[in-house]
């Protein structure tokens, strides 16, 4: 069998490509930019101010050596490139076209700079709580939802992405598309506490919470969780920290979920209302992510693992910028209207007694007169205040 000779490249560098430092977007448009900061906003999705801080943060890890045979792109060209990627989602071809750079360059400075991201500003925006992290979390979900003891609402995404080759169904969830998941379990500024990236869309939510570093130091007791405490002007005994989730999720004592919908009483139908109160704001977090980083508006046509890269770096940078852009007005958070996994997909079976018991005690809890809120009979009765 005769062997190919190598395919002879045409050009060095292509003639469109070569007019990059006189016509690339970066060397057009950025200095512009700079100088209209509602512009640059839009463009980047973060002030001129907050993207300085993440620059100082990057760019020694995005800081390349030049050549005799070409200067080295900027920091700031990878850092607007990548920042372009995720606020749009346009595809690499689509980029070249605009920063006159190869596709196959926009793609190793994308993942690079995703991969730097997340190593470099995790331990910053998203540390390991500790206990009195913790306590403020609590106090915070309290003073917004009037849930008590809650340490955050936990919930999954699925991002939708290309099928991966000889992947067979491992991919392919409910909802009949291909994703890997995002486990979040956020605090009630809608900002990302821990995460679990790149579990199998096909996986049920509750089977990735156990497999996760996070369901195993939960059942370890190693989340360095505070004592069981009394809820506020109660008299009964103390009651633990608990996640909120939805019934997609195991009932335990640190983990509460709703009453099944059959047969409930006001007393069960209130905690229901109470717990989704709480647990809304995972759901607004998944909205607000991908409402400012809108490459996750269509498929990721990308492989598992660089999928997993843009998502990391996303939710680094929603921490980053909810910490450095102060929302200019209060957002919001939308009664949940969205329904989850059904009970079937629970790999652990029947809630055990501690967690029913746990539960017994928030629903016991929401309607005495310590916990009671004045508009709730009207709002799970549907009637007006």
């Amino acid at each position: 069998m005769l062997s190919e000779e190598p395919r002879r490249r045409r050009w060095w560098v292509h003639p469109i490509v070569s007019q990059r430092l006189q016509k690339g977007q970066f060397h057009t448009l950025y200095f512009d930019l700079r100088h209209n900061p509602e512009k640059f906003q839009g463009y980047c999705r973060m002030s001129v101010a907050t993207f300085d801080i993440l620059l100082a943060s990057l760019r020694s890890g995005l800081t390349f050596q030049d050549t005799t045979m070409r200067r080295s792109i900027s920091p700031e060209e990878r850092l607007l490139l990548t920042l372009r990627f995720l606020a749009t989602g346009n595809s690499f071809a689509s980029l070249h076209y605009e920063y006159l750079l190869g596709i196959s360059t926009i793609s190793g400075i994308v993942c690079h700079t995703c991969q730097l991201i997340w190593q470099r500003l995790r331990e910053a925006v998203m540390p390991t709580p500790t206990a009195d992290d913790w306590l403020q979390i609590a106090d915070g979900f309290y003073q917004s939802s009037q849930f008590p003891n809650c340490i955050g609402a936990l919930d999954g995404k699925h991002i939708r992405v290309k099928k991966p080759p000889h992947s067979g169904s491992q991919y392919f969830n409910y909802k009949q598309y291909f994703s890997i998941v995002l486990l979040a379990l956020v605090d009630s500024n809608y900002r990302f506490i821990i995460v679990d990236i790149g579990a199998y869309g096909s996986t049920a939510d509750a089977r990735i919470f156990c497999s996760s570093r996070m369901g195993e130091r939960l059942r370890a007791n190693q989340l360095a969780l505070p004592e069981p405490r009394r809820l506020p002007g109660s008299s009964a005994s103390a009651a633990p920290f608990v996640i909120v989730a939805d019934e997609g999720f195991a009932l335990s004592p640190h983990v509460m979920r709703a009453f099944p919908r059959r047969n409930l009483d006001d007393r069960k139908r209130i905690f229901n209302y109470r717990l989704s109160r709480a647990r809304r704001y995972v759901e607004c977090a998944f909205g607000i992510l991908s409402n400012k980083w809108r490459v996750f508006m269509s498929s990721l046509q990308m492989s598992p693992q660089n999928a997993t890269l843009v998502i990391q770096a996303c939710v680094i940078l929603h921490n980053f910028t909810r910490i450095h852009d102060v929302p200019s007005e209060p957002e919001v958070a939308p009664f949940p209207t969205t329904t989850s996994v059904g009970l079937d997909h629970n790999p652990q079976g029947r809630p055990g007694s501690a967690g029913l018991a746990v539960r017994e005690l928030f629903a016991d809890y929401f309607i005495s007169p310590e916990g009671a809120l004045s508009w709730q009979l009207n709002s799970i009765r549907g009637t007006r205040r």
